[in-house]
């Protein structure tokens, strides 16, 4: 499972021209699943999202949390964070779970996270979305389960 984390002022998800989620202070989160994820691999990532500590405190020092700063999540389904450019110039997904599954553990994921965050909006799983966002920082984080679970 991979977790691409954008700390945010504001971001938003639209299909087909309807806005389908949108925050702002907060987390624009893409997320990828592979079929060897499963609900333990996504309690600890969810865990290590929730309790990152990348807002600055009064001082200027990235030190609080989600919770700390009543920040919000947008969560986006994201099968592209499994492409493998080895070979040739096209990617293969071949890495990503099936998206039955993958699905199962995209909706997972949102239900543990509105147990812990008042405001968690979402995207359309598969579907054509236009992400728009305004990055704080920039500041961008990567977790993948292969780092965090092992």
């Amino acid at each position: 499972m991979k977790f691409v984390i954008q700390r945010v002022t504001s971001a938003s998800c639209t299909v087909d021209g309807q806005v389908t989620g949108s925050i702002e202070k907060g987390f624009l989160v893409l997320i990828g699943v592979s079929d060897s994820d499963t609900r333990e691999i996504a309690d600890k990532m969810t865990k290590k999202l929730l309790g990152l500590r990348i807002f600055e405190d009064a001082d200027g020092k990235t030190n609080l949390s989600l919770a700390d700063v009543s920040g919000s999540l947008l969560l986006i389904s994201q099968f592209t964070l499994y492409a493998d450019c080895k070979k040739g110039n096209r990617p293969s997904f071949i890495n990503a779970g099936k998206p039955d599954m993958a699905n199962e553990m995209y909706e997972y994921i949102i239900a543990e996270c509105k147990k812990n965050v008042p405001i968690v909006e979402k995207g359309i799983f598969g579907a054509d979305m236009k992400i728009q966002l305004l990055n704080d920082g920039p500041f961008t984080i990567i977790l993948d389960s292969a780092e965090i679970c092992a």
